[in-house]
C-alpha cells in the first residue's frame, strides 16, 4: 500500500465548499496524510526539516489547491522555495523523491472551455501548470495529469461538487492500493471523470485496454 501525502493550501478554506469537502473526505482515508499548510504556517514560517521528512515517508505527494492567478497560492509557492532545495530535490546528491508520484488536485473558478487558445485564458490548464510538472520532472517524479474542478464557484451548489469528490476518492485510493493504470493515465491531458484508468477493470473508462484521449 502507497502513502499518500496530501498538501492542502487555500488561503480561505472556510469560503471554499469544494475544497473542504476534498479534504474532508481525503482525511477519512486510512494511507493518507493531510496537511492544511495555512492553518499549520499562519506566518509562512515553514519547518524545512520537518516537511522534508513527510516528503520521505510518503510516495505520492498531493498538491490541493484552487488556482490564483494561473498558479499556486502563495504559501505553496513559498514552501516549494524552501523545501524543495538544492541537494534534497535536485542537484548534487539531491533527488531525494526520486521515484515518487506526483499529483495536482487544483479547482478553478473559469470553464473549461476558457482554458484553451482561443478561451478567456489563452492557454489549456495543463499548460498553466507546466512549472509544477517541470518541478516534478527535476525533482525526478513522475507527474500525473491534473485533476481539475473547472467553474468551481459555480459547482458548490450541483451534483458536481459531490461527482468531482467522488472522482478525488477514487484516484487516492487506486493510488493507495496501485491499481491506478499508471501509463494510459499519463497518457491523459487532465485526470477526469470517468476516464480514471484502472488495473483490475475498465472502471470509469468503457474501454478494454485503450487510451482515452480525451481530457
Amino acid at each position: 500500500m502507497k502513502r499518500i501525502l496530501i498538501l492542502t493550501a487555500h488561503p480561505n478554506p472556510s469560503h471554499s465548499h469544494v475544497n473542504s469537502m476534498m479534504s474532508s473526505m481525503a482525511a477519512g482515508l486510512s494511507g493518507v496524510t493531510l496537511v492544511d499548510l495555512y492553518a499549520l504556517y499562519p506566518r509562512f514560517k515553514i519547518d524545512i526539516d520537518a516537511e522534508q521528512q513527510r516528503l520521505l515517508e510518503h510516495d505520492v505527494i498531493v498538491f490541493q489547491f484552487p488556482v490564483h492567478w494561473y498558479s499556486t497560492p502563495a504559501l505553496l509557492k513559498e514552501w516549494q522555495d524552501l523545501v524543495l532545495e538544492h541537494g534534497f530535490a535536485y542537484g548534487g546528491d539531491g533527488c531525494r523523491l526520486g521515484g515518487k508520484l506526483f499529483l495536482v488536485a487544483a479547482s478553478a473558478g473559469a470553464a473549461e472551455h476558457d482554458y484553451a487558445k482561443d478561451g478567456l485564458n489563452h492557454f489549456p490548464m495543463r499548460t498553466l501548470l507546466s512549472p509544477l510538472e517541470q518541478t516534478a520532472q527535476l525533482c525526478r517524479m513522475r507527474y500525473l495529469p491534473p485533476l481539475v474542478l473547472f467553474s468551481s464557484l459555480q459547482a458548490s451548489s450541483t451534483e458536481r461538487v459531490t461527482e468531482h469528490v467522488a472522482c478525488y476518492r477514487q484516484v487516492l485510493e487506486a493510488l493507495r492500493d496501485e491499481r491506478l493504470d499508471i501509463p494510459r493515465a499519463m497518457a491523459q491531458e487532465l485526470m477526469d471523470h470517468p476516464a480514471v484508468p484502472m488495473l483490475d477493470d475498465s472502471i470509469g473508462n468503457g474501454h478494454d485496454g485503450q487510451v482515452d484521449s480525451h481530457g
